[in-house]
């Protein structure tokens, strides 16, 4: 055999093997959240057998431990529905402003979210779940517009350090307005306040059902943005030359991370950090191709947010802690260590 023709093929070997990589850790997860799960339904304040288990999953809550399992059935399922979209959402506006920093909590979309959702059962007594849904996203809608108008201010452009000061600063802003709302409301303080904090518990599947469409419309936007944010990150120029309209990408695959984080938040709260934490988790397991790490994040944002739930949950026996607070306390870390030494930057 000539040596060109060994050459030609054995490039393709490595590429083989790669692909067999990502697939095995991309079973290796999936797997895990299966386990996740079933430790979701398992674990929890209350102590349960199987035979309760396999009694609630099958309809009955005749005792006490089947209702316990049958009251976490739908927070399992909200917990892994709302990671899946906070991950996904994350590692779309980290690859549409290619920044390492951007998380939907620290460019402010997640509390633009929240502000109107407050100011819509504070002003408007707004009270369906399609009125609270179609609220969040478009309050997460325009905050996303006014932290990048703003962020795109002076020379330079939208560089990714102005898009994350602004964002946090819209962040403060916001949540202080919130609060301003709230104080004098002692007939909506308690439910928000809770609310505020970001969990899934007390998830029904009557709570659930409403937000599913258009979770579902932000997950087919947002995946099938993968192979144009593979452009982007290549440069707007560059990316414009491959025949890429660059504006036009930015805001179809912003609009399907908008769609996760509005419908996220107006059923969960505000939760913070996921969306920042779990992308740069899946790069170091799948690299930098969106067509992998879009789906990755996807399941590692379940896995993650159902872990904190069932921590929440058997760190404070009887009490319960909730998701927010778990995963602020793994975030914060995280993001001084991204800050502090930036190795994460081939987005």
């Amino acid at each position: 055999m000539r040596p060109d023709a060994a050459t030609a093929r054995s490039v393709p070997a490595p590429i083989g093997r790669l692909r067999r990589l990502r697939a095995l850790w991309l079973l290796l997860v999936a797997a895990a959240l299966l386990v996740l799960v079933a430790l979701s339904v398992a674990i929890g304040t209350r102590d349960v057998g199987l035979s309760d288990i396999a009694s609630a999953l099958g309809g009955k809550v005749e005792t006490i431990g089947e209702a316990a399992v049958a009251m976490r059935i739908p927070r399992t399922v909200l917990a892994l529905l709302a990671g899946a979209a906070l991950g996904l959402a994350g590692a779309i506006m980290q690859g549409v402003t290619r920044n390492p920093l951007a998380d939907p909590g620290i460019l402010g979309v997640n509390m633009g979210a929240s502000l109107a959702v407050v100011v819509g059962v504070a002003w408007f007594h707004i009270e369906t779940a399609h009125a609270y849904i179609v609220t969040a996203i478009l309050g997460a809608g325009a905050a996303a517009i006014f932290v990048y108008v703003i962020g795109s201010l002076g020379r330079g452009g939208a560089t990714p350090l102005k898009l994350a000061l602004a964002g946090a600063a819209t962040s403060i802003a916001f949540s202080s307005l919130v609060i301003a709302i709230v104080l004098p409301r002692a007939d909506i303080a308690g439910g928000v306040r809770a609310w505020q904090i970001g969990g899934v518990g007390g998830a029904t599947f009557e709570r659930i059902f409403p937000v599913l469409p258009f979770l579902a419309a932000g997950f087919v936007v947002s995946l099938l943005s993968a192979r144009k944010l593979n452009a982007l990150a290549l440069g707007d120029e560059l990316a414009a030359g491959l025949g890429e309209h660059v504006a036009t990408t930015r805001a179809v695959a912003a609009f399907g991370a908008i769609l996760l984080c509005g419908a996220t938040t107006a059923v969960c709260g505000p939760i913070g950090f996921l969306g920042l934490v779990v992308p740069h988790l899946a790069r170091l397991l799948t690299g930098s191709d969106h067509r992998w790490l879009l789906p990755f994040s996807a399941l590692g944002g379940a896995c993650l947010l159902i872990a904190a739930d069932i921590v929440g949950r058997i760190v404070a026996r009887p009490a319960e802690l909730d998701v927010g607070i778990v995963t602020a306390l793994v975030g914060a870390p995280v993001f001084i260590w991204i800050v502090r030494h930036q190795r994460v930057r081939d987005l």
